[in-house]
């Protein structure tokens, strides 16, 4: 049963709401077990042979088992809670058995205070964990002598994060997690918005699970800017909420409107050879109210596509694409470039190559052995199952000759 109460504690949704329901379990399950040894104490002595004692059950108000329970499970109830105003016990018995009651209904009130306690505690918890880390900004900015209005901007961006309960470090929630399923989660809750990114379209299934695992969630307040025209690309950012816009120079006239789904910043981060602004922002991009958005640097990008090189392939090839559409890319200077690629480097760029081929060679050859075991175990079992069939066969026609046999051996058959 206890174990049973670990896991549901451990697999429900609520499970602050379990423990206390468990607590009261326990409390009704020995009030119960005590009102049964009152009741039969009461047996013992005799019924109503004094004023502590259950009354004499032949009395037609106490004489049904309903009454019964419910008198000892109330006396059993006033007594644990040490409320008190019971009849006083009259024999040495029975003053034994209220200390030991009074005894026990101490140790269940400071256990009831204990585990409530702690349950408001961590039911507190993540909060007052946030708090703390409000009261140190507060501390450092009154410290430093921050202004009013950065003051009031910094408090109402921690009062954001935790009224769209995003206060949570999901690094520091999802760490002691294996890999395994660490990945799993990601996948499921930002493989879909990564889908979306123009360059990853139709990317390998590996490198998009690579990705997602280095997404950083980031919160910027109304008026923010998130880059600015002219600013080194070191990061692309996708929308998950808010509104952002695309605005000149001035930071009032806009272009265009980002919502959630969006993504700017990717051309930036591919060192595509030939754009013209090469990895300078070509826009300025500013938060309207406040906006959640998740960043990909461009190291971790780089970490990725290293084991992917196709797709990295793929990946400028969409970048240039883009660049032709928006009239950014020199076309002539990308192939002056790639012209002027030092035989050293191609030969980095054939090693790289041929690593990865090793690689997958390898998961692949793994993969095909492990089939053939498969395949091999598979065949074993088969013709087991096989040759057990022709030995029942085998012994089943034996069998039957063998009676047909009997049969022209007996009298009846001789005739």
């Amino acid at each position: 049963m206890f174990e049973f109460f670990d896991r549901t504690e451990t697999r429900t949704s609520h499970p602050n709401i379990f423990r206390i329901s468990n607590l009261v379990l326990y409390i009704l399950v020995i009030i119960h077990w005590n009102a049964c040894i009152y009741y039969a104490i009461s047996k013992a002595i005799g019924f109503g042979e004094d004023s502590w004692v259950y009354p004499n059950v032949t009395g037609p108000e106490y004489g049904y088992l309903t009454r019964e329970y419910v008198y000892c499970l109330y006396w059993s109830t006033l007594t644990l809670t040490t409320i008190g105003e019971t009849p006083p016990p009259v024999r040495d018995e029975e003053y034994l058995f209220v200390i030991f009651d009074f005894l026990i209904g101490v140790l269940i009130f400071a256990t009831i205070v204990g585990n409530v306690g702690s349950m408001i505690s961590n039911m507190n918890a993540t909060r007052a964990e946030f708090q703390a880390k409000i009261d140190a900004v507060k501390h450092y900015m009154q410290f430093r002598k921050v202004s009013k209005d950065l003051e009031t901007k910094v408090i109402k961006w921690f009062d954001y994060l935790w009224t769209n309960k995003k206060a949570v470090d999901e690094q520091e929630v999802l760490k002691n997690l294996p890999d395994k399923l660490r990945a799993e989660i990601a996948i499921n809750v930002h493989l879909e918005m990564l889908k979306k990114v123009r360059i990853f379209q139709n990317c390998e299934a590996g490198l998009l699970v690579e990705l997602v695992l280095k997404l950083r969630p980031q919160v910027f307040s109304p008026g923010d800017y998130v880059c600015r025209k002219g600013d080194i690309g070191k990061e692309m950012y996708i929308i998950k909420e808010g509104k952002l816009a695309v605005v000149a120079d001035d930071g009032v006239t806009q272009y265009a409107l980002l919502t959630a789904g969006g993504c700017f910043g990717e051309i930036s981060i591919l060192n595509i050879k030939g754009s013209k602004m090469g990895n300078r922002r070509t826009a300025n991009i500013r938060s309207l109210g406040y906006s959640d958005l998740f960043c990909l640097s461009k190291e971790d990008l780089m970490e990725a596509v290293t084991e992917y090189p196709d797709a990295k392939r793929i990946l400028e090839e969409r970048g240039r694409e883009i660049l032709i559409k928006e009239g950014l890319l020199d076309e002539s200077a990308a192939e002056e470039s790639t012209e002027g690629e030092s035989m050293e480097e191609r030969l980095d760029r054939v090693a790289s190559n041929l690593d990865t081929l090793h690689t997958r060679f390898g998961r692949l050859l793994a993969e095909y052995s492990d089939a053939q075991m498969k395949l091999k175990q598979r065949i074993t079992a088969l013709e087991s199952q096989m040759r057990q069939e022709e030995l029942e066969d085998f012994f089943s026609d034996s069998s039957e000759s063998l009676f047909e046999d009997e049969e022209k051996a007996s009298p009846g058959g001789m005739q």
